[in-house]
């Protein structure tokens, strides 16, 4: 589908219009400054503004049948000239073009005009001024979101909180990220940094190269008088490490940084159940990993030989239960919606199988199709979810985890994700992924180490616009490109680290 866009009295907000355009078709092109002959849609948007009011007005024309949908609206500007006056705008904007393509569809967006990833932080920044009530309505107002997903965010936020009750005070703290790249196979969906390690001739020297970044940024952590909050290892697959590589790594982290034991969470991803051994978990014991994810994404056989898993069915079941008779009382899974050949039956089979393991905590995921997954690249070859599939999908997870004592505890959503979804963590109580939220809710510094970790400085909010100013710094995602740089990397994130925390040093 392609869409000729004109925009009038303005000339920004292109990216956020292209992202709404592809609510309603995941292909959709926009071409600027009017329709050619080729286009299957015109979309005309015009603004005005008089005083501290903006208008907004526009049509949408379906060109092969000629249908004309038109709408206008008016909204208040913040008196001042700045970050918060340029949002409304957008915000007036958006909403219009959103309420066009509703109106020439029939297809409701649950999540309104919002296409980023962090829904969770706009309700957080109304729950500290409003109560929950009028933060529901101002949320659906703002965004033209459903009440449903407001509701939702309003309960993920006060779990949060429950959870973490110092969220917005870790700014004297940090978390830290350590991805490992490699995997035993690359899934067809994936598109982290995932390495096929059967081979590699990189894994020895990523090993000793990522051994000394954390002693180096230990050390300063160590001398800075920093705490570290959590530690999430990722990936990749760390437990595709063998138990000496993984006992290396781990024992240098409680060499090096600060006060391990009272760091509030040690997660560990083994997430494919074909690296994990007795071996590697009682290593992970031993360093007192309290929170590992064994993650079957689906429990049809089919499903896992099509999206490249090469473990079975079995095996999830039986390296889950092996963990469980080892010790660990933490354990999250993972499951997809929408992945090739499955419906709405196929994905209650894989709760049923959940709900016979019990795990700690579960979070569903909804299929995105990233742009150099696999998967996206050959689209035609799997037969995935529609829509409506897809949002059916979403509702059994949410009855079942209802029914099974899990609340919804933090929640992100993706560009590209299957039928608009989100991706949302659910947990027992008590057994909530305290990293996961304080990374998803932009509160606290995060030092990534490893290949494609990425740092996040979060600096105090600015004036103007009221949000915390992020500053973030990549690791290379390969190996050999990370073996070269590591050291210049590990330099430049100590001067952002001495620049954020200069007040404590």
């Amino acid at each position: 589908m392609k869409v000729g866009v004109e925009l009038r009295g303005f000339d920004d907000f292109r990216l956020d219009l292209f992202h709404l355009c592809r609510l309603f078709a995941e292909d959709a092109e926009t071409v600027w400054d009017g329709a050619g002959a080729d286009c299957d849609w015109r979309l005309v948007l015009e603004l005005r503004e008089q005083g501290d009011l903006v208008r907004v007005s526009g049509e949408l024309v379906h060109l092969e049948s000629g249908s004309v949908r038109r709408r206008s609206s008016e909204r208040q500007l913040p008196p001042v000239e700045g970050e918060r006056r340029r949002r409304a705008r957008k915000l007036a904007v958006l909403a219009l073009a959103l309420q066009l393509w509703e109106d020439a569809t029939g297809v409701l967006q649950p999540w309104g005009m919002l296409t980023g990833i962090r829904p969770t932080k706009l309700m957080h920044r109304l729950l500290r001024e409003h109560p929950p009530e009028e933060s529901v309505r101002q949320f659906c107002e703002l965004y033209l979101a459903s009440e449903e997903k407001a509701r939702l965010l309003v309960d993920i936020a006060q779990r949060q909180l429950a959870v973490v009750p110092d969220l917005f005070r870790l700014e004297g703290e940090v978390s830290v990220y350590i991805g490992i790249p490699f995997c035993p196979t690359h899934c067809a969906y994936c598109t982290f940094p995932a390495y096929d390690i059967r081979g590699s001739a990189a894994v020895d020297g990523f090993v000793e190269a990522l051994a000394d970044e954390i002693a180096q940024i230990g050390s300063w952590l160590t001398s800075a008088g920093l705490a570290v909050t959590t530690v999430y290892w990722g990936g990749g697959t760390p437990t595709s490490l063998s138990a000496g590589q993984l006992d290396r790594l781990l024992s240098r982290m409680y060499e090096t940084f600060p006060g391990m034991n009272r760091v509030r969470e040690l997660t560990v991803e083994a997430g494919r159940p074909d690296t994990l051994s007795e071996e590697k978990l009682r290593v992970l014991l031993e360093w007192r990993v309290g929170r590992i994810s064994i993650n079957p994404q689906s429990f049809r056989q089919e499903t896992l030989d099509v999206i490249g898993r090469r473990h079975t069915v079995e095996e999830t079941v039986e390296k889950f239960e092996l963990a469980r008779r080892m010790g660990f009382d933490n354990i999250n899974m993972d499951l997809i919606v929408g992945l090739p050949d499955e419906d709405v039956e196929t994905f209650r089979r894989s709760l049923e199988k959940v709900a016979e393991l019990r795990p700690d905590s579960l979070t569903v995921h909804a299929l995105s199709f990233k742009r150099a997954a696999e998967m996206t690249k050959n689209r035609e070859a799997y037969r995935t979810a529609r829509r409506d599939e897809a949002a059916a999908m979403m509702d059994v997870a949410y009855g079942f985890a209802e029914s099974e004592g899990y609340r919804p505890y933090y929640l992100y959503r993706q560009k590209n994700i299957l039928g608009n979804q989100e991706n949302v963590g659910f947990a027992l109580s008590g057994k909530e992924g305290i990293y996961n939220i304080v990374m998803m809710e932009d509160c606290q510094t995060i030092v990534g180490l490893g290949c494609g970790a990425v740092s996040k400085f979060v600096y105090a909010a600015d004036g103007d616009s009221g949000e915390p100013v992020i500053e973030r710094f990549a690791n290379p995602k390969e190996p050999n490109a990370y073996l070269r740089t590591y050291r210049d990397a590990v330099r430049k994130k100590i001067e952002r680290l001495e620049r954020r925390f200069v007040k404590i040093l």
